[in-house]
């Protein structure tokens, strides 16, 4: 049995060849972020291997072959980890783009063999939202000092990060990807660059604009000093823009400062901003406007837990649905 990640040779040259111009079609025309073209890389290597070792090629592959194929990921027969309904799903999606990019360009002798394959089936989860008190404590943890150079600095940096996370509902990426230039006080809204390189503007409220302003003015300053010159708004240590990883220590430390139990990250923040939202009686369609989500269906996985909600308040508040013994 041969390893997944065994040497990127065993992918023959034509194969080869079409991955990197389908890579670069992502990269050029449909403006994907390192890190997601990264993840096409590791899934579409992993197929092509997968065909070189089964003497498949990949313009002739059939449904039967790539079903065969999936088969062989979720059980991890192909010598990788077995993959979970959710990471198969993921994996068939760039197998997908692959074969119809190769038929777009008529390269493809058997059309696109992927078209009527179904995605595994995969469990439905739902967000888990911390309350609005919860969202309250947390902030207040994360703008609490602590000890050692800069504290004072970082409390008003962390305290701004979260105030981001949570009111303007930002994605990690997009809460560290902000620019200076990209918040507008006056207009009380912030530019946010999304999945794909899609902006997207979103209102500011009125405590993410206190908190923004404080760190700005009495804590950037010294960040910035330490650098070379960045125009980014949240700065580590070093002066540099702050790291993906940085951000979820931030949050994490927040969480654990303000004992909060489960697991805390900031898409917990996200998942609550919308649940909130809804809760608040705002309207499906904004609430996918400011999550930056492609599809309604997406955000109404947070209907869901208004419901479920309701249900739940509804069954123990009602005479006529709570269980009376």
């Amino acid at each position: 049995m041969v390893a997944a990640d065994a040497d990127p040779a065993e992918v023959r040259t034509d194969d080869a060849r079409d991955l990197e111009q389908y890579l670069s079609h992502l990269r050029v025309e449909r403006g994907l972020s390192a890190n997601t073209l990264a993840a096409y890389r590791r899934d579409l290597t992993r197929y092509l291997r997968h065909l070189a070792r089964e003497d498949r090629a990949l313009h002739a592959m059939t449904p039967e072959d790539v079903s065969a194929w999936l088969r062989t990921v979720r059980s991890g027969a192909d010598g990788g980890s077995a993959l979970a309904a959710s990471s198969a799903a993921r994996a068939l999606a760039a197998v997908r783009g692959l074969h119809a990019f190769l038929d777009a360009e008529r390269t493809s002798s058997t059309g696109d063999p992927t078209r009527l394959l179904p995605a595994p089936s995969r469990p439905r989860t739902l967000p888990h939202p911390i309350t609005i008190d919860e969202a309250a404590r947390l902030v207040e943890a994360a703008g609490r000092p602590g000890t050692g150079a800069l504290s004072a600095e970082r409390a008003l940096r962390d305290r701004a990060l979260l105030e981001v996370l949570y009111g303007l509902g930002a994605r990690i990426s997009e809460a560290i990807g902000l620019d200076v230039d990209d918040v507008d006080p006056l207009e009380r809204a912030a530019v946010l660059r999304g999945k794909g390189d899609k902006h997207r503007a979103v209102p500011v409220g009125r405590f993410a604009l206190e908190a923004l302003e404080a760190y700005l003015t009495r804590a950037r300053p010294s960040l910035a000093s330490r650098g070379r010159g960045t125009p980014a708004i949240f700065l580590g240590s070093r002066g540099t823009r702050l790291t993906r990883q940085a951000a979820w220590q931030i949050v994490q430390r927040a969480a654990a400062d303000a004992d909060l139990e489960g697991a805390i990250g900031p898409h917990t923040l996200r998942h609550s901003f919308a649940t909130h939202l809804l809760h608040g009686g705002a309207d499906v369609r904004a609430v996918q406007e400011l999550l930056g989500h492609a599809s309604v269906t997406t955000t109404q996985l947070y209907t869901q837990v208004t419901v479920d909600s309701l249900r739940e308040a509804h069954a123990a508040a009602h005479p006529r649905s709570r269980d009376r013994g």
